[in-house]
């Protein structure tokens, strides 16, 4: 009697309560961790631990969650098993979207219940032999706490331990949502791909990221910003559909680190690398584009061109593009890019920009140039060749947004690879001479094969309008060296300096089929713009309205036509300004909401049934 009474005690004593869950929390983060990284080894799990931070940023949330539950319901087991349906479940629908798509769940994916639904009916779900023994591990630790683990907080300890885990949360926040801790003091590069978003997410475990990735699914709207109100201001417009007879082909290409540095008198050319560039824009509309990026940061300028929005959002489930409109207008919406699907989380992100397919390394190009990253030399000539094919097979018109690798950044600096002195020798320091002549190197061979591609469709005789544009300025030495050295201003607060720092050039070519469908000849100086505004040129050149949000923008794109997203505009007349006049400040803030509405209000779910 003396021994059951006993351990009546002391299976009813919160604090030996509180120190087993303690130890079960402690145990379900590191279940977590577990599963965070079985897709790439024990070398990343182990690493959670050599770099301590990561494992401390993972366990804490849990034991957090498990204790605020057990002042809630009083139960130790309780606790612990809601907790464990909550850290293990997310963790574990990770696992699988990681095996299927090769993307990690993330905080916006709760609110794409729908579509978690769609692809649970497309894959299989199973359960693997490390599942069922965790699953062994909850269920064990479950019991041992419902047995031997039922002291119970009440009275001032209850109300003082949420109150006090309520209170946590606000440290939580600022820790948890810190850049520099994500980027920086949690970076765990040894075992992963550094540039591989997915592999980064990783490297930092499952919890943790999580937890970090709440910020970027919940985008704060405009202020003052009315919902209601501005699906009426975009539903007040029709959409315009493409008549069937101006069904014309569009290609698009993006083409990486492409800008026209000839407009810079520092620079004295040997062999002129643009000349091909020039005689084509004169054949073209032709103008200045302004990105948000500069010699980086690629996909801002891609999507931005495919989207309309001068500030991205996170695409994690079925985002409003022109990709589907074309699509519901009968194109097929296809594109290329030689380098890897899951940069920028390509593969995932294309699908739900509405392509219907698209062609990367992994899935064709590494097959095409023996395992290599394809260049120009095999890019363009199979942009052509695709496009025959689907000429060959089908009679729907046909949109293609490519994206080149050749002429990405750094260039080297030891050497001229080229073997051709682009620029004057003994102008510049060596250094700086070898990464202009190499960079110029990459622009000239771009050129070349540009040459053969438009070479191949003025022999055409279907109408084909190429769409042509930089992302960014390119790279140009460590500390922007080169541009230093030859004095170029990138000052981008002040006009000349944001001219320079994010301008690149952009062209829209028709060949005479194309020129006789739309009764336009395509030649002419284009207006200064941004990438978010270029589709909107396009339109207006080809005689078509476009959808419903094309409309609603078409007004700002012609008075206010770069809206940085860093805080500075232009005007139409070439003005940089961070102060608008009252009507253009009205203008860019309806821009910002309706990009803000279409964003995350997706009109085009008919397509999907």
């Amino acid at each position: 009697m003396f021994v059951k009474d006993f351990l009546k005690k002391l299976f009813q004593n919160r604090i030996l309560t509180a120190v087993l869950l303690l130890c079960a929390s402690i145990s379900l983060g590191i279940m977590s961790l577990y599963f965070a990284c079985e897709t790439t080894g024990i070398e990343v799990f182990n690493s959670y631990f050599e770099k301590s931070i990561i494992a401390i940023l993972n366990i804490l949330p849990c034991i957090w969650l498990v204790f605020i539950l057990w002042f809630i319901t009083k139960r130790a087991a309780v606790a612990f098993t809601l907790s464990s349906l909550v850290v293990m479940g997310f963790t574990i629908a990770s696992w699988f979207k990681l095996q299927f798509r090769n993307d990690p769940m993330m905080f916006g994916d709760l609110f794409l219940i729908k579509e978690a639904s769609n692809m649970s009916e497309r894959y299989t779900l199973f359960m693997t032999e490390s599942m069922r023994n965790a699953l062994i591990i909850l269920v064990l630790i479950v019991a041992i706490l419902a047995v031997i683990a039922r002291g119970k907080p009440t009275g001032i300890p209850r109300i003082s331990g949420i109150i006090v885990c309520l209170s946590l949360l606000i440290p939580m926040k600022i820790v948890y949502f810190d850049e520099t801790i994500y980027t920086k003091k949690t970076a765990n590069i040894e075992y992963i791909n550094q540039w591989a978003a997915t592999e980064v997410y990783i490297s930092k475990g499952f919890v943790y990221p999580f937890i970090y990735s709440i910020q970027d699914a919940i985008k704060q709207p405009p202020e003052n910003y009315n919902e209601k109100e501005t699906k009426a201001l975009i539903e007040s417009y029709t959409k315009e559909d493409i008549p069937d007879e101006e069904k014309v082909d569009i290609i698009g290409i993006m083409l990486e680190a492409y800008s026209d540095l000839s407009v810079y008198d520092q620079i004295e050319f040997e062999v002129d690398p643009y000349e091909y560039y020039h005689e084509l824009e004169q054949e073209s509309i032709a103008g200045n584009l302004y990105t948000n990026i500069f010699a980086g940061g690629t996909v801002d300028s891609e999507r931005a061109f495919l989207t309309g929005f001068s500030e991205q959002g996170s695409f994690r489930g079925r985002t409003n593009s022109y990709t589907w409109y074309f699509k519901d207008q009968g194109y097929t919406v296809t594109g290329n890019h030689p380098s890897y699907d899951w940069f920028y989380n390509r593969a995932n992100i294309n699908q739900n920009l509405g392509f219907e397919t698209y062609n990367f390394f992994e899935n064709h190009y590494a097959e095409l140039a023996n395992d290599e990253i394809a260049m120009d030399r095999i890019f363009m000539p199979e942009i052509v060749n695709l496009h025959e094919q689907h000429k060959a097979e089908s009679d729907k018109p046909y949109f293609a947004f490519n994206v080149t690798y050749q002429g990405h950044g750094p260039y080297g600096t030891d050497a001229n690879y080229y073997g051709t002195s682009y620029v004057k020798p003994e102008t510049y320091s060596k250094e700086s001479e070898n990464i202009l002549n190499n960079y110029f190197g990459t622009i000239a061979d771009t050129n070349e094969n540009l040459k053969n591609l438009v070479d191949h469709y003025k022999q055409s005789q279907d109408p084909v309008i190429l769409v042509l544009f930089g992302d960014h300025k390119p790279w140009l030495g460590d500390s922007n060296s080169v541009y230093n050295e030859l004095g170029i201003n990138l000052n981008n607060t002040e006009s000349e300096g944001f001219k320079n720092y994010y301008s690149t050039r952009y062209l829209i070519w028709a060949n005479d089929a194309a020129k006789e469908v739309l009764g336009n000849d395509f030649v002419g100086q284009g207006p200064d713009i941004g990438p978010y505004f270029l589709m909107n040129l396009l339109f207006r050149e080809c005689g078509w309205k476009g959808p419903e949000y094309m409309q609603a923008i078409d007004e700002v794109s012609q008075k206010v036509p770069v809206i940085n997203k860093n805080g500075l505009y232009m005007l139409a007349d070439g003005t940089v300004t961070e102060d608008l006049p009252e009507e253009y400040a009205a203008l860019t803030y309806d821009y910002a909401c309706l990009s803000f509405c279409e964003q995350n209000n997706f009109r085009y779910k008919y397509l999907l049934e």
